[in-house]
């Protein structure tokens, strides 16, 4: 077994490269030219592949990490390899002992190690004559029917070694091809958009014997097998009691990546217990703590409040004894003896690894996005300066492509977060009229933003406002209140209009539909979750209620209160906040006679609820007080009619007026 660290390659002329995804974690199993990390610089974005096969044993680096050519990021245990690691290291230890005559034998053998790489290139010829070489696409690392892009020479120019002759571009990366030899281009063998494969002819070049063999010795150089030192072997289990330091890593997010870390929750030299809060991290939806896996003294913290991390990222160095280890990470492996490791050269295929590095000439300036979305906005015609990035550091994602693209289709050029192409408003120096402070936003404000900017412009907003008598729901709510108490539960008015609009959405079946971003189409739901709006600390939140036509007052006011404060303390899950038919949006007591809520798309309605307050209604004859609950409800014009919406309203004040219908 041998353990080698993985470095960057030749990354071109880039010094300081971005680290904006990885692609595998400890345990996971990788062949040779399997991914490992994505990185990104000013041009394009670029995945490393392995060039070996093995098992990770661990990453180096971690999202928004800065590397640069030489930079280790992962190592991999690349297992046994006959004829390499262990019978190199047995003929070493045994040469003093070895007969002269054995000598020749082993001699051979390393010259076929050296001389295996220097077939890539052309047959030599005599110095001095003019030869014409095919150049062909070398290894694509396992991708085939790869596009090209661009054509980077042409017919009748003279270029130099390594010059760039074309660019392809994968769903992965765009990388140029380039020539192995300086020369005179011949002919041109391919045009842009066409797809080719590993072999490919690609141009004929005019080469004399002098730039041939100087194009050639570099490759023969760098294949030369180097020694590589041996690597500090891992750590063996520490026997049982012995103290242990364990690196404790970032468990499983789900499909959420580059987490902002919002608070350290421990200190160098805390002794903690096992499932105690280390860190506490902040998605777009929801805050939670990564407790600690075992029991220890936090010996070394390796991040900080600000920092973007990923599943496998290292949190902090835990000294803990072997049992403890034992019961949270598995234990290292135990060392073993390694001779050095003569690194196999990688003949052609390491001349596209080198030039992995996207140049895509004139198609970007400083607009940061990968190969993949580039090509998405090709097809569409899609001008990426327009587009505004959501991604890490701005970077534009095929997400952000394909929403501009749907605001462009409903009339009006959109993007996530500008507003759709509006003229933005210019920021003003307030300091000049007095003190002022800039206050970050959190991210989870800035996602509400983006979200009411985006249903704002692209939803056409109809609001019809209404009222309903509650005088007799108020009376028996008062009247249940001892048995609310009795069963813990706070019964306020809001179970019983959420559960009135379950009604209302069975009755009314067009208010629980999506509509397809085809336009020609509507997702008719045949399940009734609603949303409730709730006010926290970082922000509004919207915890969702699963199945309400289906569950009694008392179910819906306890699950009411439980989402509630899951929602105040930041505790909620994805699912807690997912799969909402409608929303009710209910200010309570806080005052109010009516308000405009925002549709939160891709729902079609929302109720917004206000303060009730008693009025005079001319019943009979007279005038009586009656308690009266103003409501307002949006809802989509496109898929709700304005008489749909009336019909809505006044079957929602009748099962507000008359609770007993609620029963039927």
């Amino acid at each position: 077994m041998a353990v080698e660290k993985i470095q960057v390659p030749d990354i071109g002329d880039e010094q300081e490269v971005d680290v904006i995804e990885i692609l595998v974690s400890p345990g996971d199993d990788v062949s040779e030219n399997d991914s490992l990390i994505v990185l990104e610089s000013d041009k394009a974005a670029m995945e490393i592949p392995s060039p070996k096969s093995g098992v990770v044993k661990e990453v180096l680096v971690k999202v928004g990490d800065q590397v640069s050519q030489g930079a280790y990021i992962v190592s991999i245990d690349v297992g046994a390899n006959t004829g390499s690691a262990e019978p190199e290291s047995s003929e070493d230890l045994s040469v003093v002992e070895t007969s002269a005559q054995e000598a020749p034998a082993k001699n051979s053998i390393a010259e076929e190690a050296v001389e295996e790489p220097t077939a890539v290139e052309v047959n030599p010829v005599p110095t001095g004559s003019v030869s014409v070489q095919e150049i062909r696409v070398p290894d694509l690392g396992g991708d085939s029917d790869v596009e090209v892009i661009e054509i980077l020479v042409a017919e009748g120019d003279v270029i130099s070694a390594e010059d760039g002759l074309v660019t392809l571009e994968t769903d992965k990366a765009a990388m140029d091809i380039p020539s192995p030899a300086a020369g005179k281009v011949l002919a041109i063998k391919l045009k842009v958009g066409d797809k080719v494969n590993e072999g490919a002819l690609v141009l004929e070049l005019e080469v004399t014997a002098a730039s041939s063999d100087f194009a050639a010795a570099p490759v023969v150089e760098e294949s030369q097998p180097e020694s590589k030192a041996v690597e500090s072997p891992p750590l063996a289990p520490a026997p049982s009691g012995e103290q242990e330091l364990v690196e404790i890593k970032v468990p499983d997010l789900g499909e959420d990546s580059d987490v902002e870390i919002i608070e350290i929750l421990v200190t160098v030299g805390d002794e903690i217990k096992k499932e105690e809060g280390l860190i506490t991290l902040e998605t777009d939806k929801a805050a939670m703590d990564v407790p600690s896996p075992s029991a220890g003294v936090v010996k070394a913290i390796k991040v900080k409040i600000g920092d973007k991390v990923s599943q496998g990222s290292v949190i902090l160095d835990l000294e803990t004894t072997a049992s403890e280890s034992a019961a949270g990470d598995k234990a290292s492996p135990a060392p073993e003896q390694t001779a050095p490791v003569a690194e196999k050269p990688q003949a052609t295929s390491s001349t596209a690894q080198q030039s992995v590095v996207a140049t895509v000439s004139n198609r970007g300036g400083e607009i940061y996005a990968g190969p993949a979305v580039r090509k998405l906005a090709r097809e569409l015609g899609v001008d990426l300066a327009k587009v505004a990035g959501s991604g890490f550091k701005g970077r534009i994602v095929k997400e952000d492509v394909e929403v501009y693209v749907k605001g462009v289709i409903k009339g009006g050029a959109a993007t996530v977060s500008t507003g759709g192409g509006l003229p933005g408003i210019e920021d003003i120096d307030f300091s000049k009229f007095g003190e002022v402070e800039e206050v970050e936003t959190s991210k989870m404000h800035q996602v509400i933003a983006r979200n009411m900017s985006r249903n704002w412009l692209n939803v056409p907003h109809v609001t019809q406002f209404d009222e309903a008598d509650v005088t007799e729901l108020e009376e028996f709510r008062q009247s249940q209140k001892a048995l609310a108490e009795k069963k813990g539960i706070k019964l306020t008015p809001l179970p019983f209009i959420v559960k009135a609009c379950a009604h209302a959405l069975n009755e009314y079946p067009q208010f629980n539909v999506s509509l397809h971003s085809s336009g020609t189409k509507l997702i008719q739901k045949k399940y009734v979750h609603i949303g409730i709006a709730v006010a926290t600390p970082a922000g509004l939140m919207v915890p969702v209620l699963k199945n309400v036509d289906r569950k009694s007052i008392w179910e819906i006011a306890t699950e009411i209160a439980e989402l509630g404060e899951k929602a105040k303390n930041r505790k909620l899950s994805k699912e807690d906040m997912q799969g909402a038919c409608f929303t009710v949006s209910s200010l309570g007591n806080l005052g109010g006679t009516g308000f405009t809520p925002i549709v939160n798309a891709p729902e079609v309605a929302i109720l917004g609820v206000s303060r009730t307050a008693v009025k005079p209604v001319y019943i009979e004859g007279e005038f009586v007080p009656r308690k009266m609950l103003p409501f307002s409800l949006s809802y989509d014009h496109r898929a709700v009619n304005g008489v749909d919406g009336g019909m809505f309203c006044t079957f929602l004040g009748t099962l507000l007026d008359d609770i007993r219908l609620l029963a039927l």
